[in-house]
């Protein structure tokens, strides 16, 4: 399968978690400044991220939620770089097609009502739709790359799409910031989060590189090995 190459790019307490309002309490604009060196001129967030930083403040509500129920792919715009938000039942209502200047695709799944797509088209911004009960990654992924031209790009998560990209063993390569911090709270999500298969085994890594940054924070960059 063509597709992009994918980097996870994150920054994690020491115990591994990633709640916002904690890393943000023992990191600073390591994050930012990273991130640019991995030359990714596209990057993906799941819906909750998205909800708390790009996306409207009220979530769409369709008139008719009859599913849409077939793969479709809307091109909006050409670009050499793009903000791919992942909506699995197209919740998010967006203010503007564009994020920080940078055009907006939304990925859904075939369950979303034909009414939300037809307001994202209205509203110029791209859309693939693809996966009868979700989101179809891999596919996804593909299309990314034969109809938008997309050849790498980085993963901002959420640990449960963080989680989803490692499942499907769409994830190339590991950017870990490693904050000089502990969380501990019970519940927090995991830089990788929410697998359901109890008896899956660990995703082997080949460690490329380790920088001391910042204010005591570790760049960690790993390769996945594919076994």
């Amino acid at each position: 399968m063509k597709r992009p190459y994918i980097v996870c790019h994150m920054v994690a307490s020491i115990d591994g978690r990633i709640d916002c309002s904690m890393v943000d309490k023992i990191s600073g604009d390591e994050y930012y400044d990273t991130l640019e060196k991995l030359d990714c001129p596209t990057l993906l967030e799941g819906r909750v991220t998205m909800e708390h930083y790009n996306a409207a403040k009220e979530p769409f509500v369709a008139k008719d939620p009859t599913p849409f129920g077939h793969p479709l792919v809307y091109k909006a715009v050409e670009s050499d770089e793009y903000m791919i938000a992942v909506d699995t039942h197209g919740k998010l209502r967006w203010p503007a097609s564009e994020i920080d200047g940078v055009p907006l695709i939304c990925i859904v799944s075939e369950q979303v009502p034909q009414e939300y797509l037809g307001m994202l088209r209205s509203e110029g911004i791209s859309y693939i739709c693809t996966g009868k009960d979700a989101i179809d990654l891999p596919a996804a992924m593909e299309l990314l790359l034969t109809e938008f031209g997309v050849e790498r790009m980085a993963i901002l998560g959420g640990g449960h799409i963080n989680g989803g990209f490692l499942a499907a063993g769409l994830i190339d390569e590991v950017s870990l910031l490693l904050a000089p911090g502990i969380d501990g709270r019970k519940g927090q999500t995991a830089l990788f989060d929410g697998i359901p298969d109890m008896d899956r085994m660990p995703v082997r890594l080949s460690l490329e590189s380790v920088e001391k940054i910042g204010n005591d924070i570790l760049w960690i960059r790993y390769k996945t090995t594919g076994k």
